[in-house]
């Protein structure tokens, strides 16, 4: 299996016999050089592709599903323009889930409580989304993770188990953390590029090109743009009788602590 435990151990030994072979010139020092960016390459692509799994355990996808469910879920919120989401979901009966940063529910109290009221689901997002995320300590990580916990904890009586690295991240910190805090990661199978693409019809392509039953997409709720794409991809549900639930109901997961 393709994940860090396994592969480090081979690289090392495989490193340390090149290495051993090159001293005695019976290979060029070109292969250790290999075997480095090989690990570095291996690394870079676990960290930065979280369907991976890499460094842990992450829920990206339900491989065997109903045939007629997906889960649309939204991060960095909430924001004012949530409201708009919330709307246009209620529209179309679609449940999703929205992994939020604490320091945006400190701001948005209220819209945070709707979204829960609606039925959907809060998963936790980090307490800041701090853009050096992938270089925090492990003890800095389980600070994000339950300080955003104590936010939630704060507003309503509920303990998010669903968690959501920032930028998809992962790394031998976060899986340390998670461990400890003991979320479930949940990652995307869809990633509709939607913080970064300006036209939407690249972004709605994007996303329905290859939509199906079992999915996870990841949406941003912090635009007009995406919530207008939102609403062609939740049209182009609705003509295939596909509807949108929360992650946890995807995936047979509990969403908050017992």
């Amino acid at each position: 299996m393709f994940r860090h435990k396994n592969i480090v151990p081979v690289l090392l030994s495989l490193g340390i016999l090149a290495a051993i072979l090159a001293l005695f010139s019976v290979i060029s020092w070109s292969w250790c050089f290999l075997l480095i960016m090989l690990w570095i390459g291996l690394t870079t692509w676990g960290s930065f592709d979280i369907r991976q799994s890499y460094f842990t355990d992450v829920f990206y996808k339900k491989a065997r599903h109903d045939g007629r469910s997906l889960a649309l879920t939204f991060d960095d919120g909430p924001t004012p323009i949530t409201e708009d989401f919330l709307d246009l979901l209620k529209s179309y009966d679609a449940k999703a889930t929205f992994f939020c940063i604490g320091k945006q529910i400190n701001k948005h109290p209220r819209i945070f409580k709707r979204i829960l009221e609606e039925g959907h689901t809060i998963g936790n997002h980090t307490m800041m989304h701090s853009k050096a995320f992938g270089f925090l300590t492990a003890e800095q990580v389980i600070l994000e993770i339950n300080s955003c916990d104590a936010v939630v904890n704060d507003l309503v009586p509920l303990k998010p188990r669903l968690f959501r690295p920032p930028f998809g991240v992962t790394n031998p910190p976060m899986a340390k953390a998670v461990q400890q805090t003991k979320h479930q990661v949940i990652g995307w199978s869809i990633r509709s590029l939607d913080t970064v693409l300006s036209n939407e019809d690249k972004i709605y392509e994007r996303v329905v090109r290859r939509l199906q039953p079992g999915d996870i997409v990841l949406f941003h709720d912090t635009s007009v743009k995406t919530l207008r794409v939102l609403e062609r991809v939740l049209v182009y549900m609705k003509e295939r009788d596909w509807h949108s639930v929360t992650a946890d109901e995807l995936l047979n997961l509990h969403a908050y602590e017992d």
